[in-house]
């Protein structure tokens, strides 16, 4: 959008705009009710309130309606295209019939849930400079919706009328600082991660909680270990040269122990030359570890005190970062019920600690790799293959590579099944990390040239779908095909399994067998994002978004056969079954 039409916008919506489309729907918008703390714990089984719909981060439907006998009559109910822009991986919500969605434009638009019709609009003026790629969730509470922006702001909209009740700049985006996705409410505190902190000084990312009313920061912690805070994890690398931790993906929230459970990435560069990390210092009080990277930190939502940490791949080389969906299971565990906090890395290691003490519980591999050797039984400890780390000036072969075997399409836990269901992607690289010229100093994450291949013992199906029991951690089914799955998986109570494909194709599956039940056929694009299942007007329904281009591209190389239309805009489809 230009400026000249983002300057007619805000001007029509301040002389009544979003106003007059509220008023055509009448009683829709005016009986919207406000999203309470309670909603938030106990949500509607039809709204979608957050980014994994519950604060466990299940991603999970219980609505019934659509099911395994019918899914096959899924039909198209509405689309809604969306403005031209960069990259989007929107989630939707759904809250009393209203759908909430946000452009990669950051146009904020209210519809009617049941036809797509726009109820209101709010244009943020995003900088030209800012990322023009979209953000990948939002939040709603009391009467406001609550959005993050790539220029690095937390903004309040009325949730009713459109109209902005306020905007905090939390950080320069001009130093590099941003937003890739939006913000929990937990316990009236908004809770928001910082990403871009490659060319931001000094010393890398940070969490922060906000007061929902002013938006006025409450607390910070800092996801790159200060001074006096384990800092000899860095190798003696001075804090102004760390960088990275950012904080990619929205935190799941323990309402039981008030804590936000949130994933930190990988540290810049990555390689561990270019970062100060190797050689390993001779100094026995020095580690390169690199803390809070590749971690788990338990922040008390009020006070913003790191009550523990789990640190999964320490010096982190490769890329692998651990930032991705932190699902809370309470799930038997040698003997015991253990609350756990789950989540899995771009090596496509499912791993397991205690949520209350970020004690290492367990792992599980769901995809061929040659990273981790092994790990310890107790801790968790990896031991990492030495012929996998990039040498600047050389090439190593590994399995796999960025993207990652798992990257930010979480995975989702049903309770139906009490499985996990996991978006995979199989392949390997031929990696050379190209040298830094005499005295040039390097701050980004790659530096990297990668060759991406067929995993050379597979059998050319990149895309893969895995359930994996959480009662003893075997594979329930798994389904392969030769397209990248490309969005994250969405179980439900009629116990279909929905996930998208880098084919374009939005498929449906038995969610104890593994059976494709249903496939959408050719949309716009490749399907990006995180679908929402909710009802509204007493009928579920079913909305993925395709995006605007694939942000999985660099796969392309691999499957050059599936083509992707370069400028179709992203689009949401939303599926019903038939009146």
């Amino acid at each position: 959008m230009s400026k000249i039409q983002k300057m007619l916008l805000t001007s029509a919506m301040a002389f009544g705009l979003s106003a007059g489309f509220a008023a055509a729907e009448g009683n829709l918008i005016d009986n919207l009710s406000t999203v309470t703390d309670d909603m938030l714990l106990n949500p509607s089984d039809g709204d979608w309130l957050m980014w994994r719909r519950t604060y466990d981060g299940w991603g999970y439907s219980p609505l019934t309606e659509i099911n395994k006998d019918n899914v096959g009559d899924l039909r198209l109910a509405w689309a809604w295209g969306m403005s031209p822009g960069g990259r989007t991986q929107e989630t939707p919500l759904v809250h009393d019939g209203v759908m909430y969605v946000m452009n990669s434009s950051h146009l904020i638009q209210a519809l009617d849930a049941s036809d797509g019709t726009l109820i209101w609009e709010y244009q943020y003026d995003r900088p030209d400079d800012a990322s023009q790629n979209g953000v990948r969730s939002k939040a709603i509470y009391g009467d406001n919706l609550i959005i993050a922006t790539r220029d690095a702001r937390l903004v309040s909209i009325n949730a009713k009328t459109g109209q902005e009740n306020w905007n905090k700049q939390v950080s320069d985006y001009k130093k590099g600082y941003s937003f890739s996705s939006g913000p929990i409410v937990a316990n009236g505190v908004i809770v928001q991660g910082t990403t871009g902190c490659s060319k931001a000084q000094p010393g890398g990312c940070f969490i922060t909680g906000h007061n929902v009313d002013t938006g006025a920061e409450i607390w910070r912690v800092h996801t790159i270990a200060q001074s006096g805070e384990d800092g000899n994890s860095w190798n003696g690398v001075p804090l102004a040269s760390r960088h990275g931790g950012s904080a990619w993906i929205t935190g799941s929230y323990d309402p039981d122990t008030n804590l936000i459970l949130i994933g930190v990435g990988q540290p810049y560069p990555w390689n561990l030359e270019m970062a100060g990390l190797a050689p390993l210092s001779s100094d026995p009080n020095l580690n390169n570890d690199a803390l809070y990277t590749n971690a788990t930190l338990a922040i008390d939502a009020n006070t913003g005190v790191v009550e523990w940490h789990h640190q999964y791949l320490p010096t982190d080389g490769l890329d692998l970062d651990y930032v991705y969906e932190r699902i809370l299971i309470d799930s038997e565990f040698n003997g015991e019920v253990r609350k756990q906090v789950v989540t899995i890395g771009k090596i496509g290691i499912i791993e397991s600690v205690d949520r209350t003490n970020g004690d290492w519980l367990w792992a599980k591999e769901t995809s061929r790799q040659n990273v981790v050797l092994s790990w310890d039984k107790t801790t968790g400890e990896k031991t990492i293959n030495p012929d996998v780390i990039p040498v600047a000036g050389e090439s190593t072969f590994n399995c796999p590579a960025d993207p990652g075997a798992h990257a930010w399409q979480p995975a989702a836990y049903s309770p139906l099944t009490k499985a996990l269901y996991i978006p995979t992607i199989e392949f390997c690289s031929n990696t050379t990390v190209n040298s830094l010229d005499p005295g040039e100093i390097y701050t980004g994450g790659g530096r990297q040239t990668y060759s991406r291949v067929e995993h050379p013992d597979g059998d050319s199906n990149i895309g893969q779908v895995r359930a994996i029991s959480m009662a003893d951690q075997s594979e329930m089914w798994q389904y392969r095909q030769r397209a990248p799955i490309t969005s994250s998986t969405l179980p439900t109570g009629g116990g279909v399994v929905f996930v998208g494909s880098m084919d374009r194709k939005f498929l449906a599956f038995d969610d104890t067998t593994g059976e494709m039940l249903w496939s959408s056929g050719k949309l716009s694009n490749a399907l990006e994002s995180f679908p929402i299942s909710y009802s509204a007007g007493g009928k579920q329904y079913v909305a993925i978004m395709a995006n605007h281009k694939s942000g999985l591209g660099r796969l392309s190389t691999i499957t050059p056969e599936i083509q992707l239309p370069p400028d179709n805009p992203a689009t949401l489809y939303v599926f019903a079954l038939p009146d």
